[in-house]
This record gives C-alpha cells, structure tokens and sequence, in this order.
C-alpha cells in the first residue's frame, strides 16, 4: 500500500439516546451548571440548503449539548472524550461523525477541539435554524445575552 492509500478507521457514530441515558446526561448538566461558566463563541453559517454551528471549547473543559431533534453530522477536530449513546467516544485528530435525532451529548476537551454540526436547512434566520434542531433553544449558548455568535448567511 502506498503512502496516499490507508485503511479507512471504523467510523464512530453518535445514536439516539434513551430516555432513561438522556436523563442521566441532564444530571451530569444539573450538577455543570452549578460550576463558573465559560464563555462560548459560536460561528453559524447558513449556505447552500445547509446550517453549521461551531464552537471552539478549551482543553480542560467540558460541555453539554442540548437535546437534538434532527439528524446531523458532527465534525470533531482535536482530542476529546464524547458520551454518545451509553458509550464513550475518544477522538483524536479529525473525525466526520453521522449523528442521529434524539441525542445529547458531553463532551470532555483532552485539547483544545472544533466542533461544528451540520444538517440541511431551509432556515433563513440562525434563530429558525436552531429551533429545527432543538426545542432546548433557551439553552443555547448563543441565545444568552451575552453571547458572542459570527453569522455567515447567505440565505438571507
């Protein structure tokens, strides 16, 4: 085998949850939200048909998704430790993940990582976008006053 040609790794995936899994990824988010908070920027872009969302989370740091409605794929550049279904997902590098509806993950950032979701979208605004994915959107770190979201659109 040439250097160019290499064995596709076993793709990861991200399941839809259980009730009784996602309850339980709730309390893990009750008892974060209790710690200081950092700040997320998050860059949306709406093109194409589609919308992305990015968030970059320092080494050390561990975030909560919401509740996500729609199914997705999940970009993850850098290394973490991702609750997906009833398992743990160690990522490192790139990983391209296909994501089902009905999931919430953690994720725990080894190093600095990139996360980007993306799915199709007839959504004009970030704000119909986000509510095609989840019902959580007071969630949303983005929909907090004093966030820090860049918006690409070109849908507009």
């Amino acid at each position: 085998m040439n250097d160019l040609v290499q064995p596709i790794p076993s793709l990861p995936a991200m399941p839809a949850m259980s009730e009784a899994v996602v309850g339980r990824v709730r309390e893990v988010e009750s008892e974060l939200a209790k710690l200081p908070q950092m700040e997320l920027k998050t860059m949306h872009v709406l093109h194409g048909g589609m919308y992305s969302r990015t968030v970059i989370v320092p080494a050390n740091h561990v975030i909560v998704g919401v509740l996500v409605k729609v199914p997705t794929q999940v970009i993850v550049s850098g290394s973490a430790r991702v609750f997906a279904g009833d398992k743990v997902l160690n990522l490192a590098g790139f990983n391209v993940i296909p994501a089902q509806a009905g999931r919430k993950q953690i994720f725990v950032a080894i190093t600095d990582i990139f996360v980007t979701m993306i799915f199709p979208s007839s959504a004009e605004t970030v704000e119909q976008a986000e509510s095609e994915f989840t019902d959580e959107n007071e969630m949303l770190m983005s929909r907090h006053d004093d966030s820090q979201n860049i918006v690409i659109n070109t849908e507009a």
